[in-house]
């Protein structure tokens, strides 16, 4: 993005690396500390302009376009609150890959991906806390707070675009979690295509069930391991990405996980914590993609945690089948 001004108005040339966005976003990230409201009413007024012509919020913003942006107070930079600053100096989180354009990260169970709803600071957060001089750092994907695991992050907005892509194709992304749930699953392999719908609860808290209006999704589930009258240790495909997918197919089967507080049972997760299971077992242990920029295919992994293994290593010294 290169700019110049003219009478406290800016001109702002789209650069090849920031195009593809909308509008009101890119806007957003210029214009830091402006209200959104604020953004909106200044390009539906026509006070920014592309190519000197009006346009929509919802525009596509193209490399060449040239953006007229009007004299707007743009806020100081808010400095990093003191808990994301501490933490930084604090908590590590492992990087299983990094190059220019991406890190892969092993998030640990938890820790929110962002702040928000009550939640001051996630893993972005934190990230660009301990890399001030980054100018790119963006989610690529989300995970549960709970669910640990392979998380991508973004360091290029071409990268991050190119795996979007990639990410609403799903034969082209092969992501694979363990799952310890309640009970024998049945099959050696099975395919599960329930619709799920979002909702709300009264305190404002997002839920998702399975129901005829919701969107289609399907999730493959290998069984790796049996404990009879026990436990099951399932490996899931996912083959779309929806929000609680692999909690609600299981749960809506018959077998939900251990440790979820949201789908699972909470008799069952109590006589699991007692006996060591203090965490939702999910955990997003492998990943397959192509570089988003090389294309050459990466094969990532995170083991099993030490608090979920160690939870395995007992029930198999109690005897498996």
């Amino acid at each position: 993005m290169s700019e110049t001004s003219k009478a406290s108005v800016t001109f702002v040339t789209v650069e090849a690396e920031d195009a593809g966005q909308r509008l009101d976003n890119f806007l957003m990230k210029m214009l830091k500390g402006v209200p959104k409201s604020h953004v909106y009413r200044i390009v539906r007024s026509g006070e920014i302009r592309v190519n000197k012509g009006r346009v929509d919020v919802t525009y596509r913003i193209v490399a060449g376009d040239v953006l007229r942006i009007p004299p707007v107070r743009v806020a100081e930079k808010a400095p990093v609150p003191a808990t994301v600053s501490n933490a930084a100096e604090a908590v590590q989180i492992p990087v299983v890959f990094e190059d220019d354009a991406l890190i892969v990260l092993n998030k640990p169970s938890g820790m929110a991906v962002h702040g928000g709803s009550g939640i001051s600071f996630g893993v972005i957060e934190l990230l660009r806390a301990q890399r001030p001089q980054a100018k790119f750092l963006e989610l690529v994907h989300r995970l549960d707070r709970d669910t640990s695991g392979l998380l991508l992050v973004a360091k290029k907005r071409s990268a991050l675009v190119k795996l979007h892509e990639v990410l609403r194709d799903n034969h082209r992304i092969d992501k694979r979690y363990l799952a310890l749930v309640q009970g024998v699953w049945p099959n050696p392999r099975s395919h599960i295509k329930f619709k799920l719908l979002k909702y709300e609860l009264p305190d404002g808290e997002r839920r998702v069930k399975v129901h005829s209006d919701g969107l289609t999704s399907h999730t493959t589930v290998n069984l790796k391991q049996v404990w009879p009258g026990k436990a099951s240790l399932v490996e899931c495909e996912l083959k779309t990405g929806r929000t609680h997918q692999i909690r609600v197919h299981l749960s809506e089967s018959g077998h939900p996980i251990l440790g979820d507080d949201k789908y699972g049972e909470a008799s069952v997760n109590k006589a699991f914590a007692r006996e060591g299971l203090k965490r939702m077992f999910l955990h997003a242990w492998r990943l397959c993609v192509d570089h988003p920029l090389t294309g050459e295919r990466m094969e990532l992994e995170a083991p099993l945690p030490p608090e979920l293994q160690s939870y395995i290593d007992k029930l198999n010294a109690k005897g498996q089948s």
